[in-house]
């Protein structure tokens, strides 16, 4: 796999794994644990990383917390370019705030989901929302990729909405991120939108899906610690042994399907490092004890995960 950037301003390539966020004894980010496993990505062939989306537990951070991470991620040598943050907030101007931060820092996207706490909320709230921040930012030289989770935040991005901001700002929106896990709604983006803006899906079963239709990567948390299979299923969906990829996948989903999702990914992770560090989560999430994760890590291993080629 090689790292690929992108030129245009209509999305990135590759593989960005959506990181998990490490903590420290008392609940703070490691940021240099954090670092070190961007650094690791990247190395492997990821085009870049993307911090504190749902899978980095973002909105467990504060406001401060989460201008810190991205300071210190780039102070420890990740290109800033090679980073997109989520920087969804539930209120608008702690998302402006956060997205003005990422962009004077250089780097090269912005994730941001609808305005998501109040629920039945008209199109023109949800585009007004996205105009505040747009109008906000005040820049042309920035990317800005929508973010679609309707089964966590409970809103929908609705087609119009999207048509309405690539009409108004065909610079600066440069994709979709669709977490729907809806296969049919993603095709459906795609079909709508592509060109001349990219959908990205967050569900690696339709990765092989996406890929023909012209999707060229993904921001993905089994990329944690399988981004090589997670780009042959979306960049090289035909080749021998894609199919075989797949199946490993849904086994890997199926495995994690019974226990809360980021808390299983990071034993996972704790398991794969032998570092039970990377078991602590924020609240609300609840971290896995002692004996579920020792029993968790027994099928983790039959999986026979080699950081090192996958």
């Amino acid at each position: 796999m090689t790292a690929s950037l992108t030129n245009s301003r209509n999305g990135f390539q590759g593989i960005w794994p959506a990181l998990l966020t490490p903590l420290d004894a008392q609940l703070n980010i490691d940021h240099a644990k954090l670092a070190a496993h961007a650094l690791s990505l990247i190395s492997a062939g990821c085009g870049g990383v993307t911090i504190f989306g749902t899978t980095g537990e973002g909105p467990s951070f504060s406001l401060q917390e989460r201008k810190e991470a991205l300071k210190q991620m780039i102070a420890h040598g990740v290109p800033a370019e090679r980073i997109i943050v989520s920087t969804s907030c539930a209120a608008l101007v702690e998302t402006l705030e956060l997205t003005r931060h990422a962009v004077d820092l250089g780097v090269h996207g912005c994730l941001v989901l609808p305005p998501f706490f109040f629920k039945g909320i008209s199109d023109e709230g949800i585009l007004n929302g996205y105009v505040q921040i747009i109008k906000g930012v005040n820049r042309s030289d920035w990317r800005l990729y929508l973010y679609h989770i309707p089964q966590v935040i409970g809103v929908d991005l609705p087609h119009g909405v999207i048509a309405q901001l690539l009409a108004r700002y065909p610079g600066i929106i440069a994709g979709i991120k669709d977490s729907s896990c809806n296969q049919a709604h993603s095709v459906a983006l795609a079909k709508a939108f592509m060109p001349p803006i990219t959908v990205y899906v967050g569900f690696e079963p339709d990765l092989t899906t996406m890929g023909p239709l012209g999707s060229t990567g993904a921001i993905s948390g089994l990329a944690n610690f399988l981004p090589r299979v997670v780009h042959r299923m979306v960049l090289e969906s035909t080749a021998p042994g894609t199919a075989h990829d797949a199946q490993r996948i849904q086994a890997i989903l199926d495995l994690l399907k019974p226990h809360a999702l980021m808390p299983a990914l990071k034993s996972v992770m704790a398991t794969l490092h032998q570092d039970p560090s990377w078991l602590r989560v924020r609240a609300p999430l609840v971290a896995m004890t002692p004996e579920a994760h020792a029993a968790f890590a027994q099928e983790v291993r039959q999986f026979n995960i080699d950081t090192t080629r996958e």
